[in-house]
């Protein structure tokens, strides 16, 4: 379990987003934004399409050749049947929603902080660490563990990888997609506030 959480852990990482991006501050900081902000389509939801087109090229390019690779070098647990392989895709979706919506709340700070390098630095650390990607959750304190599950990192790496391992069944798999959806949910919603926020404060030469 133990080296098939490795490399499938692996796997995810640029598929889910993992280290962030700064294409949208870039945009931002560079006043670009004000001509994504007068196009004819939902702003937030762009973005949410380059974040899932994304991952759908690392998932063939950057998640499958480092897990095969292990396959070939290592004994992995994989999946006996096809349902577990639906499940864990159905998580990986999941999880990167949540990962956007994470991610797009940071990179909105960028209308009030102008330069966000060292906050995105500190925010997917934070996000990275609790995820279970450099310790999987499972080896942290009892007492710690629950409180770290119970927040929106968990639901980016650790439960995809659990679904992957068959560690949920029945209603507990459904648990597992309610809570990332219902992160997805709130961190989208907070960031459509936000957004809302920002753009009374986007100012045109001209208007």
């Amino acid at each position: 379990d133990a080296v098939t959480f490795t490399f499938v852990t692996q796997g995810m990482l640029m598929v889910v987003g993992i280290f962030g991006d700064d294409e949208q501050s870039e945009r931002i900081r560079t006043g670009e934004v004000a001509v994504d902000l007068t196009r004819p389509y939902d702003h937030q939801a762009w973005w949410a399409a380059v974040a899932y087109g994304k991952a759908a090229f690392y998932l063939a390019f950057r998640g499958i050749p480092p897990f095969a690779i292990g396959a070939l070098a290592f004994h992995l647990r994989v999946p006996d049947r096809p349902g577990t392989w639906s499940a864990f895709l159905l998580s990986v979706t999941a999880a990167v929603g949540v990962a956007f919506a994470y991610g797009f709340l940071v990179e909105l700070t960028a209308f009030w902080l102008i330069d966000i390098r060292g906050l995105r630095q500190f925010a997917w650390l934070t996000a990275q660490f609790l995820s279970g990607t450099f310790v999987p959750l499972v080896l942290l304190p009892d007492g710690i563990e629950p409180l770290v599950r119970a927040l929106p990192f968990a639901a980016m790496i650790q439960l995809p990888v659990e679904v992957f391992l068959n560690k949920h069944h029945g209603r507990d798999l459904i648990a597992v997609y309610a809570h990332q959806i219902g992160w997805a949910v709130t961190l989208g919603l907070l960031g459509r506030l936000a957004l809302r926020r920002a753009v009374r404060m986007v100012a045109v030469q001209g208007g």
